[in-house]
This record gives C-alpha cells, sequence and structure tokens, in this order.
C-alpha cells in the first residue's frame, strides 16, 4: 500500500523533469508489479505446483532486493526535494520521500 502511495504522489506531478524523481518512479512501480505478480502466485497456490524453485530464497532476494533499492530510492528522494524546484509539487515529493522510508 505504501508502494502505491509513493508511485502516485510522485505520479501526479512533473516528476519526468527531474531524473531523480524518475528512479523513484521506476523502483515503486516495478516492485509495486511484483509485489502483485507474488502475492497472485501465493493467492492462487501457484508454488505448490512448482517446487524446482527455492521459494524462500526467492522471497529473501525480492525482500532483501527491493529493501536496498528502496532505501536508496528514499534517500535520492529526500535529497532532491526543494521548495526552490516547484512549490506547486514540493508537498507530494516531500509526502513521498517520507512513505519511501516507510517501505
Amino acid at each position: 500500500v505504501l508502494g502505491l502511495l509513493v508511485w502516485t504522489l510522485i505520479a501526479g506531478t512533473e516528476y519526468f523533469l527531474y531524473p531523480a524523481f524518475g528512479w523513484v518512479m521506476f523502483v515503486a512501480v516495478f516492485y509495486w508489479v511484483l509485489t502483485v505478480f507474488f502475492l497472485i502466485i501465493y493467492m492462487t497456490m501457484t508454488y505448490t505446483r512448482i517446487p524446482q524453485v527455492p521459494w524462500t530464497t526467492v522471497g529473501l532476494c525480492f525482500n532483501g532486493s527491493a529493501f536496498i533499492l528502496y532505501l536508496i530510492a528514499a534517500i535520492v528522494d529526500a535529497s532532491s526535494v526543494t521548495k526552490e524546484l516547484d512549490s506547486h509539487n514540493y508537498n507530494s515529493w516531500a509526502a513521498s520521500s517520507v512513505s519511501s522510508f516507510f517501505v
């Protein structure tokens, strides 16, 4: 839910003018899509039909990479938010940086 919040807060602004916000947008969308994908796999119990895949390792890699990339995205997002860039988007960018840290 917080990843989706980051996604919508950034997407509602002119993020494409600043490359740092493009990175935050990529991380938020990428991990939101992967989360929905894994949710469908677990809800349909598809993982029981594919025993060759080490699902605990897949989960560990997914969560570990999500932690690292969301942390980097949150730091980039927080360091890029300045009131001088665009005061109209300031509140959304500030809220997205806080949400990124909580994800």
